[in-house]
């Protein structure tokens, strides 16, 4: 046998990626959130992160977070034909978050007990919302190049 070097893959995320990862992420917390969360009695109060006290100001930092990657990194995974199985995979991971929510409030409301997991539930879907709805418009504005900045032709 030749010597032969073999050609390794090195793993990079691409953004879509990433904002894939973020999307199941989310999904992932909120099934923890609305079905495990008051069930580890143990560990109540003793976790930072979540807890009843600080719900509100944890849930502005995760939408804040979460909204401003998903919406600022679409200019730079617009599908290219490389890509576009990526792409469509990415539109469809925010479907996932916004699912769970909805199943949550309309199908199982017997998880959102308390005020709070309502208004938890009330931001969820708003902000998972404003990701799919606002990263179609943005990708139709984009690909379709609707403005104009070429100076009038006298």
């Amino acid at each position: 046998m030749g010597l032969t070097e073999a050609v390794m893959r090195r793993g990079r995320f691409s953004v879509a990626g990433i904002s894939i990862i973020l999307a199941l992420g989310l999904a992932a917390w909120e099934v923890y959130f609305f079905w495990y969360a008051g069930s580890f009695k143990s560990m109540e109060g003793r976790l930072g992160w979540f807890t009843p006290d600080r719900l509100g100001f944890n849930m502005a930092w995760l939408a804040a977070i979460y909204l401003t990657f998903q919406l600022i990194s679409i200019p730079f995974s617009l599908p290219s034909s490389a890509n576009r199985f990526l792409g469509v995979v990415d539109g469809m991971a925010s479907l996932v978050p916004l699912a769970i929510v909805l199943i949550v409030v309309f199908g199982k409301p017997q998880l959102v007990e308390t005020p709070q997991r309502w208004e938890a539930a009330a931001l969820l879907i708003f902000v998972t919302a404003v990701d799919l709805f606002g990263g179609y418009t943005f990708n139709i504005a984009l690909s379709r190049r609707v403005m104009d900045v070429a100076p009038a032709q006298s």
